[in-house]
């Protein structure tokens, strides 16, 4: 009866969450982004404010999310992604894991996906920040190559869609062809979701068994050294196929490690310099 109470609770937090979620985004647009441009006439200006507006919408969602019950959450290394001008890579086991990255990354850019740009809950936080959309594939590397050069940091998933469960990942070459060009270390974050959810396809009502448990881990910089005596494209090749085994490798091992314990006082000291 207790499980069955418990699971019942959750479904009713996750259609609160998703319910703040969606009219939080849609306010940011109709509201959030019409009183910056009248108060802030510097674009510059006006794009880091609405960025860290969305961190601290995102953050209260989070914690929205730990009060209810949905989702409880661990960054390891978080300090790492205080740095400016990273260029970070992270698998995608779950719609909702880029929340934690851009909420907790300093001056955080980042790729979305065009179908974001376009739906009415999150195209006018995309617009007011000016996150770089995939929608034109040549102008995501300028694009990219300016971000970084202003000293922000870049969060791409190079897999380009969600991570299936329980299959090994293969990342596309948009994430290896960045860093080449840039001459940017690259800064990896695994994410584990357990129990898997929101994965691709799967509709948000579909309730996990248990409180879900998003892990993250902040690796150290791996450092891209570009050969000019190789092709681009075939060192953009070598280097997603070796980030590739990268991932999987250290994936497998996050996996098996036992999970921490989730409290209060191991996340207040986790976040402490956030």
């Amino acid at each position: 009866m207790i499980a069955v109470l418990d699971r019942l609770w959750r479904g009713f937090g996750t259609a609160l969450s998703f319910t703040a979620f969606g009219v939080g985004g849609a306010l940011l647009g109709l509201f959030a982004a019409p009183l910056l441009w009248l108060l802030v006439r510097d674009p510059q200006r006006r794009q880091q404010a609405a960025r860290r507006l969305i961190q601290y919408s995102f953050r209260a969602f989070i914690g929205l999310m730990k009060f209810l019950g949905v989702a409880d959450y661990r960054i390891d290394g978080l300090e790492k992604l205080q740095r400016p001008g990273l260029l970070v890579l992270a698998n995608h086991p779950s719609l909702i894991d880029v929340i934690y990255l851009v909420a907790y990354t300093a001056e955080a850019d980042c790729i979305v996906n065009g179908a974001l740009a376009r739906n009415p809950f999150t195209r006018g936080p995309i617009h007011m920040a000016g996150y770089i959309t995939n929608s034109e594939p040549d102008a995501v590397l300028a694009a990219a190559q300016r971000s970084l050069a202003q000293g922000k940091s870049l969060i791409l998933f190079p897999e380009g869609t969600r991570t299936s469960p329980r299959r090994a990942i293969k990342f596309r070459r948009g994430g290896a062809n960045i860093a080449l060009r840039t001459h940017t270390a690259i800064t990896p974050v695994l994410i584990s979701c357990t129990p898997t959810t929101l994965t691709k396809g799967e509709p948000w009502y579909h309730i996990p068994p248990s409180r879900i448990q998003m892990r993250l881990r902040v690796l150290d910089d791996v450092a891209v050294n570009r050969d000019e005596t190789q092709p681009a494209g075939q060192q953009a090749r070598h280097l997603t196929q070796w980030l590739s085994d990268y991932f999987n490798k250290e994936l497998e091992q996050f996996s098996h490690e036992r999970n921490p314990r989730f409290v209060a006082g191991t996340e207040a000291d986790d976040y402490r310099n956030a």
